[in-house]
C-alpha cells in the first residue's frame, strides 16, 4: 500500500508541475489517504502479532 501512495505522490507532483493542480492535488489527496490508512494498517497488526505472540509464549 506504502508503494501505491508513492506512486500516488509523483504521479501527483508531475502533474502538478505540468500545470494540471486540480488533478495534481487529487492524486497528492490520495496518496495521504493511502500513506496513513498503511500505518494505520501497520500499527493493527503490530499489535495484534504482539498480543497473539504473548498468548502462544503463555500456554508453553
Amino acid at each position: 500500500m506504502l508503494k501505491w501512495a508513492l506512486i500516488f505522490l509523483v504521479v501527483g507532483l508531475v502533474l502538478g508541475a505540468m500545470g494540471f493542480g486540480g488533478v495534481g492535488g487529487a492524486f497528492v489527496g490520495l496518496a495521504k489517504i493511502l500513506f496513513f490508512v498503511a500505518i494505520a494498517l501497520f500499527v493493527i497488526f503490530a499489535l495484534l502479532a504482539l498480543f497473539a505472540g504473548k498468548k502462544i509464549s503463555d500456554s508453553l
